[in-house]
């Protein structure tokens, strides 16, 4: 949802209690061995987490999950101001995270037979969809949920740019309450960007639009079908859909951006911001372990039944996005050593994140960056999961 994720387009982006248990319990190892075990598992992680920081990334929270245990680690500070470093706990803006959320309830309500994906966009959102080309009969709620529908993203809109994500319109507008409807009406004075189907383009818009189906076919918010279908389920005490709740609930650091087309200039704190902007695209907020515990128990087939998770990790090719696929709100990547991992990244004003698990739910990791204009989200990936061990 930054300058920077917008010129990126995507940000390619579980042990068991019983394995830990026995990891602890080894007769070669005692406990602060097993610690520095870990830690040395890991070095390769905090090492390009140190190098984001070098780049320029004011700080770094990391969490990973693997059959040797749970490892935790930052770098750099949290707040600028005042030097206070980030902590494992930090919650942050997950920006596009958000969307496997979505895209989960809705496989949950096609579990449950009340609609289809192949459901057209006008079935359910009568309509909205019209205007300059755009046509909702003839997109399906599918397309929506792997980017095939070719319905303009509202966030490439140049009215749009300057009044959220540049200076001076950012900090006129940073309050401001927009309604789910009025977003995809920004998408709607646009051609789309091809017919329905026939290509791929990540579009914001998309998941507003399967926010308002959620809404329609249960006759509740989006948010609160996340809330009682995933949040609390899985105990992420962490998680929140804040609608138009502007600051960050603590533990947290602060978040910045340049508020800029490029790179250069002032450091902006930009940590407080009404997240309607970014709607069921994209507003939600967490922490590193809780979105680790999600991608485990999606993948791990908690959430979904087969037949749906099949459908959710049936991808396309996401553009020219070098080894990734996009599935239904979940990305697959190959990394350089080979291995596979699923996930989504996520990027809003001042925060940048990762959430990705290899296809068995045993290893996992989640991290922020606390700034959105630099660093190497994918280098801390493929340490992590490619890195010497």
């Amino acid at each position: 949802m930054t300058a920077r994720v917008r010129r990126t387009r995507v940000a390619l982006v579980a042990a068991t209690a019983a394995a830990l248990s026995a990891a602890l319990a080894g007769p070669a190892l005692s406990a602060p061995a097993v610690q520095q075990q870990v830690v040395q598992q890991h070095r390769a992680t905090h090492d390009a987490m140190r190098a984001a920081v070098r780049d320029g990334v004011p700080g770094v929270t990391a969490t990973a999950q693997d059959t040797h245990g749970t490892w935790r680690a930052t770098a750099g500070v949290g707040d600028l101001r005042t030097g206070a470093p980030r902590t494992p706990a930090d919650r942050y803006r997950v920006g596009s995270i958000t969307k496997t959320f979505v895209a989960t309830v809705l496989l949950q309500l096609e579990a449950e037979g009340r609609l289809s994906l192949d459901d057209s966009v006008d079935k359910w959102l009568p309509g909205l969809v019209r205007g300059h080309g755009h046509d909702g009969t003839k997109i399906t709620v599918r397309q929506l949920l792997n980017h095939t529908s070719g319905v303009h993203d509202y966030t490439s809109d140049s009215d749009f740019v300057r009044s959220y994500f540049l200076k001076d319109g950012f900090f006129r507008h940073r309050y401001d309450s927009l309604p789910p409807a009025g977003l995809v009406a920004i998408a709607m004075k646009h051609r789309p960007d091809f017919a329905p189907g026939t290509d791929w383009s990540y579009s914001n818009t998309n998941y507003v639009l399967a926010g308002m189906v959620i809404e329609q076919v249960t006759g509740r918010p989006y948010g609160t079908e996340i809330r009682d279908r995933i949040i609390g389920p899985l105990h992420l005490r962490a998680t929140s859909v804040p609608g138009t709740r502007v600051t960050v609930t603590r533990p947290s650091s602060r978040a910045y951006g340049k508020l800029a087309e490029e790179p250069t200039g002032p450091t902006y704190d930009v940590t407080e911001l009404n997240p309607s902007l970014a709607s069921s695209a994209g507003e939600m907020i967490s922490d590193s372990a809780d979105l680790g515990r999600f991608y485990r128990a999606l993948l791990g087939g908690r959430l979904l039944p087969p037949t749906q998770l099949k459908a959710m990790k049936t991808t396309v090719k996401a553009g020219d996005i070098p080894g990734a696929r996009y599935g239904l709100g979940l990305i697959d990547r190959e990394l350089g050593c080979g291995v596979h991992v699923w996930g989504h990244g996520g990027g809003i004003h001042g925060s940048t994140s990762e959430a990705v698990t290899t296809p068995d739910a045993r290893h996992s990791l989640a991290f922020n960056f606390n700034g959105d204009w630099s660093g190497d989200n994918a280098a801390v990936v493929e340490a992590e999961f490619c890195g010497d061990r």
